[in-house]
């Protein structure tokens, strides 16, 4: 028998009880799960950034298609170069017969694009060469402006637009909107 108190409270002491590998292995896995849940949510959302890019790829084309236009008081189909007059004025919205990309009647105006929807998975791009990605669609907006901030105050309000462009994706669930502006520094200027 061991006579020393101090070699008896060691010995006990010594190893790991059940109990206590249990509740180590219970911890430990509850860890690894909650681990494990996070990683996996991340991996499902992995691919979000790219749908985004994708969509802004759209948006930023389609805005700076726009904005390239002309705005002019007159629309160029009904100006007379001989006697330099306009037999009409430009309004918002497409006009009959122009359709976008077309050789013939192409939009020939800002106001054009208003209410244009370029639909993904079967329509061409901005280019005309590859098709835009299934899932995309985009919007065109074009309105008059007249908070075009301190540069507001110089221009009449009839000489800034404002034009939006949004893209749905992700199944219509996620949206896209890019916004800028045009403003009519020429208006009797024809193409």
């Amino acid at each position: 028998m061991c006579s020393n108190p101090l070699t008896r409270t060691a010995y006990r002491q010594a190893g790991v009880s059940l109990i206590e590998v249990i509740l180590f292995i219970v911890i430990v896995s509850v860890g690894v799960v909650g681990l494990m849940s996070v990683l996996n949510s991340s991996l499902l959302r992995s691919a979000d950034p790219m749908l985004r890019k994708q969509a802004l790829a759209v948006a930023e084309a389609l805005l700076e298609e726009v904005e390239a236009m002309p705005f002019t008081d007159c629309d160029p189909d009904f100006y007379d170069p001989s006697t330099g007059t306009c037999t009409l004025v430009e309004a918002m919205g497409i006009e009959a017969g122009e359709v976008r990309g077309s050789l013939a009647t192409p939009f020939d105006n800002v106001n054009d694009y208003n209410g244009f929807t370029l639909a993904g998975g079967g329509g061409q791009d901005i280019g005309g060469v590859v098709a835009v990605p299934a899932g995309y669609n985009a919007t065109v907006t074009v309105a008059l402006d007249a908070a075009f901030g301190v540069a507001g105050a110089f221009l009449p309000a009839a000489d800034v637009l404002r034009i939006s462009v949004t893209v749905t994706y992700n199944g219509g669930g996620d949206t896209l909107t890019l916004a800028g502006y045009r403003t009519r520094y020429a208006p009797n200027d024809m193409p």
